[in-house]
């Protein structure tokens, strides 16, 4: 389960901050998921509330913001949903397509104190 060092990753990234900020609790965090990311939101938040117990974001609340998949269809030369990798294009199923959005994982926002 990547998710579990994704969290890791989360919280080392709110520990760095912290000292840079000078904030010392985390009440809320805003993550952007991309649906072509390979990120299961569910796993995350199962994750984040057993990585955080002990450190700044013991009780923080994490909202998840997720973002739709989008990609450039060469064929049509127009953006189209994507909702899985691979997909062909809705419009004129051929798989020439470039992916430009929804693969993000990113720390939107932070409520901190």
């Amino acid at each position: 389960m990547h998710e579990l060092s994704l969290c890791e990753s989360i919280v080392e990234t709110l520990e760095q901050q912290a000292l840079a900020q000078h904030y010392r609790l985390v009440k809320t965090v805003w993550l952007e998921i991309g649906a072509l990311s390979g990120v299961e939101a569910e796993a995350l938040r199962f994750c984040f509330d057993a990585v955080t117990r002990g450190t700044l974001a013991e009780q923080a609340k994490l909202v998840i913001l997720e973002v739709p998949g989008q990609a450039w269809c060469t064929q049509c030369s127009i953006h189209v949903p994507m909702q899985q990798r691979f997909d062909a294009c809705p419009r004129c199923g051929g798989f020439q397509l470039r992916v430009n959005d929804g693969e993000q994982l990113r720390i939107k926002e932070l409520e901190v104190e």
